[in-house]
């Protein structure tokens, strides 16, 4: 059993549902998930389950459609030209909230620690589909979303990511 109450959490995560609510802001979004989907295990690319807080956010005064890479604003804002000349990348824009598991063993620690596999929930091209997984482990959302949720989430958030 989890330390904390459900209650609690400032964003839920429903992976099976693909959506992300503030209960407390009554907000509720589609999202995308892992594309090889659901566990902790660290270079599975799956979405990890469980309790976590939000670790650190990046972006807070970057245009929307911001590219980040490795957490820094490359100076490059997403529009389809960009796309079309870079096909292989691996889109994080806007804004990032980056994720670190709160339960040793299981989603923190050796092998299976949230923070160290980068997961992030970030912004994607609007021309990415939303409401199936096809992430590398992290919560994709729509830039107006992640922008929205960027300004309503401080850090050290509850966050709860079910099944």
């Amino acid at each position: 059993m989890s330390k904390y109450d459900l209650d609690r959490a400032d964003v839920l995560i429903n992976l099976k549902d693909q959506t992300l609510s503030l209960p407390k802001h009554n907000k509720f979004y589609v999202i995308s998930s892992g594309k090889n989907g659901i566990g902790e295990q660290e270079n599975s690319g799956k979405t990890p389950r469980g309790w976590h807080k939000v670790a650190e956010k990046f972006g807070a005064d970057q245009p929307q459609n911001a590219v980040f890479k490795a957490r820094q604003w490359t100076g490059e804002v997403y529009d389809q030209q960009l796309a079309d000349t870079n096909p292989e990348r691996d889109w994080i824009l806007s804004r990032i909230l980056w994720l670190s598991g709160l339960e040793y063993g299981f989603n923190a620690g050796e092998g299976c620690d949230t923070y160290k596999r980068y997961i992030y929930i970030h912004g994607t091209p609007d021309s990415e589909p939303m409401g199936i997984p096809m992430s590398h482990g992290c919560i994709r959302m729509r830039n107006v979303d992640v922008v929205e949720l960027f300004q309503l989430i401080p850090i050290n958030a509850l966050v709860h990511i079910a099944e």
